[in-house]
């Protein structure tokens, strides 16, 4: 009976496979996109947001009714700062080396990568050189603590909310230091 059963999931899980080439080549023909890993990705982003919202159900944390302006400003500055410093920062490229490949630098700190390696590793190297994907998981990341830890996630959105200003400053000093030497 039990051999039967690891029959079916075998073919199961192979006809899955089989729906998912079939999707993919026809999403698109002349382009190799990897839909299984996307589809990976989403749910494993489905269970990384319901953790959240179990922990917070678990906590007993109070929904805001609304949540506060200056939050959302710091939240987002904070999101934007930390999803570029992960994916595309120089000094954190260590943590993406086993999921890309370097490409070029690309400014100040900056480099451009590509994901390399199998369908698993692949979709890992698009999500951890993707600014705007990361930026998905970061707010999740940053609401969750927000409710569950007020003080502590303020303090960290805060000074990454500071670092993102003087990143303007700095490359807005550049951009004068420029237009001075013409």
């Amino acid at each position: 009976m039990e051999h039967d059963e690891e029959r079916e999931e075998g073919t199961r899980g192979e006809r899955a496979k089989g729906v998912l080439r079939r999707l993919s080549r026809a999403y698109s023909p002349g382009e190799r996109r990897h839909l299984g890993g996307h589809a990976g990705a989403v749910a494993a982003f489905g269970v990384y947001t319901a953790a959240w919202g179990v922990a917070v159900g678990l906590r007993g944390a109070k929904l805001p009714e609304r949540p506060e302006p200056w939050d959302i400003v710091c939240a987002a500055a904070a999101t934007f700062r930390l999803s570029r410093l992960l994916s595309k920062g120089s000094v954190t490229s260590p943590m993406r080396a086993p999921f890309t490949r370097y490409e070029s630098a690309t400014g100040p700190a900056e480099v451009s990568e590509s994901p390399r390696g199998g369908h698993v590793r692949s979709t890992v190297g698009e999500l951890v050189t993707c600014p705007f994907c990361l930026s998905v998981w970061l707010t999740t990341t940053i609401t969750g603590a927000r409710l569950l830890w007020p003080g502590p996630t303020r303090a960290v959105t805060g000074g990454l909310t500071a670092l993102a200003a003087a990143d303007a400053m700095q490359l807005g000093y550049d951009c004068l230091v420029q237009k001075n030497a013409e």
